[in-house]
C-alpha cells in the first residue's frame, strides 16, 4: 500500500466541460442548456437573432404597400368626385340651353302670332274699305234702297213711334264706339252685346250670343223686314253675327275692331235672315 494512498487529495476535482460552458453562458449574458452533457451549436444560438433582425424589413415593406394603397384609394376617390362634378356641371348645363331654347322658340312663336294677326287685321281693313266702295256704287246706282225690302223698307226710319223710337235712338247713338269682343257697353260692344243692351231698353231680355239671339223670335223673310228685325249672318241657330234693321234698307251693328258701330246698307254685308220680336 502506497503511504500516500489515505492522505486526501488537495486538489479541487475536476469539472465536466458541460458546467464550464454552463458557467461560462452565465457569465457572458446567455444561458446555454446542456442535455446529457451536450453543448448546444453556435448556429443555434444565433439564429434568434437573425429572425429578429428580419422583423423591420418585413414590417417597413407591408407599411410602403399600405401607404400606396391608400394613395390609390385617394386618388380613386378624387377621380370619382371630378366625374361627379363634370357630370352635374354639363347636367347644369344642358338643362339651361334647354331651357334658352324652349324661352327662344316662344318668342319666335309670339312674334309669328302677332304678325300674323297684324296681316289678318290689315286685310280685314282691306277687305271693309272694298266692301264700302262696292257699297257705295251699289247705292248710287239703286237710288240708295238695294235692300229688296217690303213697304217698311221705304218708310223713313225717323216715323217709328213709341218701344221703336227708342230702340232706334238707343242704336243711333252707339255708333261710332269701339268694338271688343264680349262688351256689352257703354263704351264698346260686340254684335251681340250692341242688340242685347238695345232691345233691354225697350224691357225685350234678348240671349247673349248670336247664336241664340238668331232663334229668340218669329223667323222673316229679307223681302218683308220691319224696323227692329234682328239680323242674322249664318244659319239658325248657329249664327256668328247679327244687327238690328232700323230702315231705308241699313242696318246698325257692331261689325269688327276695324270699324266698330256703324250704320250700313244690306248691300254692305247681305245678311242670311232675319227675326221679328218686337
Amino acid at each position: 500500500m502506497s503511504p500516500n494512498a489515505l492522505i486526501p487529495s488537495h486538489r479541487k476535482p475536476r469539472r465536466s466541460a458541460s458546467s464550464r460552458a454552463l458557467r461560462a453562458g452565465v457569465t457572458g449574458g446567455f444561458l446555454t442548456l446542456a442535455v446529457a452533457g451536450a453543448t448546444v451549436p453556435a448556429n443555434a444560438a444565433d439564429k434568434p437573432v437573425a429572425e429578429t433582425q428580419e422583423l423591420p424589413t418585413i414590417t417597413t415593406a407591408l407599411t410602403a404597400d399600405l401607404a400606396e394603397s391608400a394613395d390609390a384609394t385617394q386618388q380613386v376617390a378624387e377621380s370619382y368626385e371630378r366625374q361627379a362634378a363634370q357630370d352635374k356641371a354639363l347636367s347644369s348645363a344642358a338643362k339651361a340651353a334647354k331651357k334658352d331654347k324652349a324661352k327662344a322658340e316662344a318668342e319666335q312663336k309670339a312674334a309669328e302670332a302677332k304678325k300674323k294677326a297684324a296681316e289678318a287685321k290689315k286685310k280685314a281693313a282691306e277687305a271693309e274699305q272694298v266692301r264700302a266702295s262696292r257699297s257705295a256704287d251699289r247705292t248710287s246706282l239703286t237710288g240708295g234702297d238695294s235692300s229688296g225690302s217690303g213697304s217698311d223698307a221705304s218708310t223713313p226710319s225717323t216715323g217709328a213711334t213709341g218701344s221703336t223710337a227708342t230702340l232706334l235712338s238707343f242704336l243711333r247713338a252707339q255708333v261710332g264706339k269701339a268694338y271688343i269682343s264680349g262688351s256689352t257697353g257703354p263704351s264698346a260692344y260686340d254684335c251681340s252685346g250692341l242688340t242685347q243692351t238695345a232691345f233691354r231698353q225697350i224691357g225685350i231680355e234678348l240671349p247673349r250670343v248670336s247664336q241664340s239671339q238668331s232663334t229668340a223670335g218669329t223667323q222673316v223673310g229679307l223681302g218683308n223686314l220691319q224696323v227692329g228685325d234682328i239680323l242674322y249672318w249664318g244659319s239658325a241657330g248657329s249664327a256668328y253675327h247679327v244687327g238690328v234693321y232700323v230702315g231705308n234698307g241699313n242696318f246698325i251693328g257692331a261689325q269688327n275692331s276695324s270699324t266698330g258701330v256703324v250704320e250700313r246698307p244690306l248691300s254692305y254685308d247681305q245678311p242670311t235672315g232675319a227675326v221679328r220680336v218686337l
